[in-house]
């Protein structure tokens, strides 16, 4: 049987540029990408080429499943300067919505000057070939893409080792804590034993009282459950680093489990030092969950 292949871990972080020059108009294309709970794109692109944001919106999309991206292109063109001309049209609706505000007193008048930076109004002249192509817009954002992804999949490969490598100390401590003498049979039993005694000492309980009173200290006085789910966890984990892909979310939801485990062991020892490792294991969750977070 064929070993499935994996696909790499990216980072949400990553930054890639590119430039070129046609017709006379050089541009560049720049992209950056940071952390986001989900994929938020902003594009900025310049006047008279508003039309190819649609596919580059949906480019992207396809290429990244979280992170703030912000792609930009600018234009830097050569000796003739650039022709621009007024959008009557969307002028006049301008000056209409803000008459109507001015004659009600909310606004000032409109001044000239503030109405042609308003988005719209201003149009550069010729079609979007004038400008730069399609094709040749299509092409950088294809090459942007591929040269973030590069990036961020070079991120990802640094931060997969140092998860794994505290996936491995989380281990350690929890075979510290499962081998400590405070969790063998003898001495949890003789710790529910005073703790019952405790409990019957000047007291007269039921004997389902007793029962429900005996199986609460008896929950409490191990911790086996937890470093079960804990060993689980880890596991887990593991096997998501080996299949690769956007497994950010997944793995930053194991790190809340492990978390959670760590907590209760830390709440149930009554020994200090099964409490210090509780602690120690508890520092590393954390430093896995920070890490995690820079997943896609």
């Amino acid at each position: 049987m064929a070993q499935r292949e994996t696909a790499p871990i990216q980072s949400m972080t990553g930054f890639a540029s590119r430039e070129g020059e046609q017709d006379g108009i050089g541009w560049q294309m720049d992209v950056r990408s940071v952390n986001g709970r989900s994929l938020d794109v902003r594009i900025r692109l310049p006047a008279g080429l508003d039309r190819h944001e649609p596919e580059i919106r949906r480019m992207i999309g396809g290429a990244f499943r979280r992170g703030n991206i912000a792609m930009t292109l600018t234009l830097r063109r050569g000796e003739a300067p650039a022709r621009y001309i007024v959008n009557q049209e969307q002028l006049a609706a301008y000056v209409d919505a803000i008459q109507s505000l001015a004659a009600s007193g909310s606004v000032a008048a409109p001044r000239a000057d503030g109405l042609l930076a308003l988005k719209g109004v201003i149009e550069a002249t010729g079609d979007e070939e004038t400008l730069l192509s399609g094709a040749v817009i299509i092409e950088g954002v294809a090459g942007l893409i591929a040269d973030l992804t590069t990036e961020r999949q070079a991120e990802g490969g640094r931060i997969v080792p140092m998860i794994l490598g505290q996936l491995e100390d989380m281990d350690r401590i929890r075979g510290y804590i499962d081998e400590h003498p405070e969790r063998s049979v003898e001495t949890i039993k003789a710790r529910v034993d005073r703790q019952i005694a405790a409990l019957l000492s000047g007291q007269s309980l039921s004997e389902e009282r007793l029962h429900q009173e005996a199986a609460l200290i008896a929950t409490r006085a191990d911790v086996r459950e937890e470093l079960d789910r804990l060993s689980a966890h880890i596991a887990a984990a593991r096997e998501l680093l080996a299949e690769g892909g956007p497994v950010g979310r997944r793995l930053d939801f194991l790190a809340q489990e492990l978390n959670r485990e760590t907590n209760t062991i830390c709440a149930k020892s009554p020994h200090h030092a099964v409490t210090a490792m509780g602690l120690e294991l508890k520092a590393v969750v954390e430093q896995m969950r920070e890490q995690v977070q820079n997943l896609e």
